[in-house]
Formats: C-alpha cells, structure tokens, sequence
C-alpha cells in the first residue's frame, strides 16, 4: 500500500500483485510446455537406447538406422536455417533479448524449439535440456506480453520470468532458477523482475512435480557429511575444477570456428554429431545423453579411476562436438554431468593416495557439480543453490560454497568469461544509436568498488541518447540532479530510446564497471 496526501490515507498499489499474477500465468503455462517437453525427451532417449540393444542383436539394421539418423540431422539443420535463433541452448538469446541486442518472432522459435530440442537432445546427443527449456519459457513469456499489450519493462519481466519457469520445469529447482535469471541472465536484482521470475517458477515447478513427482532430479544418497578435516580438499577440488572448466569455456568457444573448417553448409554440421553418436550408442548406450543419469549411476557405484577418466574424455570431446554444431541443445546438463565425472577422479584419487576414506567419494561428486558449473558460468550463488534443490538437502551448503567460490576464483584469474555471456558477444554486436520513437527504462546497479561510487552525477559524461531519471536508494527513489551523490547500492534509473537499449547498455557498463 501506498500513502496518499492525507496523514491516515492509503492506497493500494497493485503494481506488484499485477505482475505476480502475470508471472504465475506464464509459469503454469511454461510448465506445461517444458514438462511435455521433458517427457518426450525422456521417452525418445528410452527408445534410441532400445534401438541400440535391437542393433547388437540384428546388426544389419544398423544401415536403416544410419539413414534415419541422416535423415534427421538434415531436418534439424533446415529447421536452424530457417530459423536461426533456435540454435543452441537458447540462453545466450534469451540474455539478448533482455539486454535489448537481438529480438526475434515468438511463435516460429517456440514451435521449432520445441520440436527441434525433441529430436536432438531425444536422439542421444550429448546436449541437455535446460537450455532450450529456459528459451521455451521466455518465448512463452514474450507471447503472453504480445497477447496483453504489454510493452518495455512489463515485456522484459515475463520473458525474465518465463526463462525462470522453463528451468524450474527442467530441473524442479524454482529457487535457482529465479537466481539464475537474475545473476546470469538479467544480470539486475530488479524487484520486479525477482518477484516475477519467482511468482513464475514456482507455478512452473508445481506443474512439473505433478509430471515427474516429489523426488528431486538428483536425489543421491550419501554417507555422512563432510568433516572439517576435509576441508583442505575442497580447496584442492576446486582448483582442479577451474583449470578444466577454463579448458571446457575455450573449446566449447573455437569449436564453432573447427567446423567451419570442414568446408560444409552449416546447416549440414549436425551431421557430424548425429554419425558419430552411432559407436557410441553401441559401445556405451548409457552414457548417452545430457547425462542425467549418467551422473546417478556414477554416485550409485562410482567406476574406477581408470574407467572415469575415459569416460570423461568421451563425454568432454562429444558434448562440445554437439553443441558446437549448432543444432538444439544446451550445455547445463552436460556441464553438471562433466562436473560429477571430475568430482569422482578427483576423489578416487584421493583415496589411492591414502587422503581420503573412499565413503566420501559421494560428497566430492555432489560438490563438483556445483563448482564446475560455478567456474564455467561464473555464477556461483545459482551453482549452490541449483544443487541444493537438485540433490533435496541442505546439508552440503558449507562445502558448495568452498568448492564453487575457488573455482569461480580459478577460472577469474585464468581470464575466463561467463560462458553465456560469451555466447552472446559471438551472435550479436552493440547496435549504433537508433531511433524508434518509443521510450524504454534500463536499470543499473552501482557494486561496492564501482567508478561510479562516491562521485556527483555531473562528475560524468552520460551517453547521448540517454537520461538519467531517477536513482533508487532502498525503498525510495531519489530525483537525481548534477549535485547527486551516488552511492554503492544504488540502482541507476535510465531512459532512452528503445531501439538505443543495447548501445546505452554497453555504454553505462563501462561507467558502472567496478575498479580492479
């Protein structure tokens, strides 16, 4: 409630109960999708797999196979190539689209999405689902904005918020999700946009438990917890996390650039995946996948050393081989499934050293999720939390936080980006300034360090295009004028010109960027 003019008046501001209910639309709405979605893929890894047990028994349908897994591949690359914003995991445009960089048509993305993510990442190919859930469920969130008129920040909120509910139904993690989208993707603690991005993932992950049940998606069972004795490996595990997941960001980023190099139509490198996913689906039809099960059946009985490590480097080269082609499909799953595979070497070889009993082989699994995923998205608070939820137990916070924070640590000083964000710089550049005839805020928040920080506004010269119209200070909003003085913890309030969102974004960054 608000307080009118009167000393004992108040008025109801319906702003945020307006967008929750939006946001909980989109999220049941999401949830459905994304939990269809989750069960086609399921059901077709099932099917390729049983395909697989037929061929070792009548190995000459591995001919019929191979024409239909041609035939497929060929689909998806004229599906990308008409469609080129289906490409990938879909998280990179999603941050596009709120960063105002890119925008694209809704409905021919959710339908090829959808179907595209179903017969790639459904075929056995080592791509996850979370991904192209997260842009199934922005591109939801763009269409119900479409469909209620609305416009600009009210926009941005229901794709936030549907990219939120994708992962919830993805994962069954709606906590993480909504940090996700906040930390990685939105990059903004924005009230609005948290309370929207929670009101939907919560909707969605309701939707999802009434699909798949209570259990979390990876419920492992372990012995005790860690003692603090232990603690000297975390350090050890976390620095060991980071060195590969530096190596993991710079070949997942060139390989795009080693397909090129093969000289064929781009909407032909599924090929490649789709060929070489054959042996594999013989030899190992197990391992195919995100990897999901992958990473339960290590943590139910962990391999021994000598068996993990193949069976990382298998799952390293092809999940980057797949992903790299450009077909449908994200790095979220096979990044946790890697993580797990890297937790039990580091662990096993603990043990054979004599530093470690082998009945917390388990925890170190559970834990290298987390930081491997903390050093590749660089997004450690949604690395811990997204386990927590994933594993269903809160026992495991002290060591997430150890494992995650050396290997965001690790891969920092290597010189590693954000994987995502990175992503995003090789699909789209700054846009020049632009004008549309349509106003749209930015916000910017002012970190602890930050160029900006203790500095009068007249102190700096403002992009053109762009007004600075309000700063908000806690619960309140500051009128700012030349002799404001801006304080960590604020959040830079911005108009511009819609077309501009991307020029003036990149530009103010550079103003708000924290000194190193």
């Amino acid at each position: 409630m608000k307080k009118d003019r009167g000393p004992n008046r108040y008025r109801l501001d319906l702003t945020r109960f307006g967008a929750i209910g939006r946001g909980v639309l989109v999220g049941l709405i999401a949830g459905v999708v994304v939990s269809v979605f989750r069960f086609c893929i399921e059901y077709g890894l099932k099917l390729v797999q049983w395909v697989y047990g037929q061929i070792l028994v009548t190995p000459w349908l591995v001919l019929p196979w191979i024409v239909v897994s041609v035939v497929v591949a060929v689909i998806l690359g004229l599906m990308v190539k008409h469609e080129p914003d289906i490409k990938g995991s879909g998280i990179p445009q999603v941050e596009g689209q709120l960063a105002g960089e890119l925008d694209y048509a809704w409905w021919p993305v959710l339908w090829r999405k959808f179907v595209g993510g179903i017969l790639g990442i459904g075929s056995g190919l080592f791509l996850g689902r979370e991904g192209p859930s997260i842009q199934l469920g922005a591109t939801i969130g763009q269409g119900v904005a479409e469909k209620l008129h609305r416009k600009g920040a009210d926009r941005r909120s229901l794709i936030a918020g549907g990219a939120a509910a994708g992962l919830s139904a993805a994962f069954n993690a709606p906590i993480a999700s909504t940090l996700f989208i906040v930390e990685e993707v939105y990059h903004n603690f924005s009230p609005i946009i948290w309370t929207t991005a929670l009101a939907s993932a919560i909707a969605s992950n309701f939707i999802s438990l009434n699909f798949f049940g209570l259990v979390p998606v990876l419920h492992i069972p372990y012995g005790q917890t860690l003692p603090l004795s232990q603690y000297g490996n975390l350090i050890g595990l976390g620095v060991f996390l980071g060195v590969f997941g530096y190596l993991y960001q710079n070949v997942t980023l060139t390989m795009p650039s080693w397909y090129a190099k093969l000289r064929l139509p781009s909407w032909l490198d599924g090929l490649i995946p789709f060929l070489l996913v054959i042996p594999i689906g013989l030899l190992w039809p197990q391992l195919l996948g995100g990897g999901n099960a992958v990473i339960l059946n290590i943590a139910a009985h962990t391999p021994v050393l000598t068996a993990l490590i193949g069976i990382f480097v298998l799952r390293f080269v092809f999940s980057t081989i797949s992903y790299g082609s450009g077909l449908p499909g994200g790095i979220f799953l096979p990044i946790l499934s890697l993580g797990a595979i890297l937790g039990g070497i580091y662990a096993e070889t603990m043990v054979a050293l004599g530093w470690m009993p082998q009945h917390f082989v388990t925890n170190f699994i559970i834990f290298a999720m987390a930081g491997y995923f903390a050093g590749i998205g660089k997004a450690p608070f949604t690395a811990i939390l997204l386990i927590t939820e994933m594993v269903g137990t809160l026992h495991h916070l002290m060591p997430l936080a150890v494992v995650s924070m050396t290997a965001y640590l690790v891969v920092d000083l290597l010189g590693g980006a954000p994987i995502y964000e990175a992503l995003l710089e090789k699909l789209t550049q700054p846009k020049l300034p632009e004008h549309s005839g349509i106003q749209d805020r930015l916000e910017f928040p002012i970190f602890e360090g930050s160029v900006l920080e203790g500095h009068q506004v007249r102190d700096f010269k403002w992009p053109q295009e762009s007004l600075l119209i309000a700063i908000r200070r806690g619960e309140r909003q500051v009128i700012p004028h030349g002799d404001t003085l801006m304080r960590a913890g604020d959040t830079l309030i911005v108009l511009t010109d819609r077309s501009n969102r991307a020029w003036v974004h990149h530009a103010i960054d550079h103003l708000t960027a924290v000194n190193t």
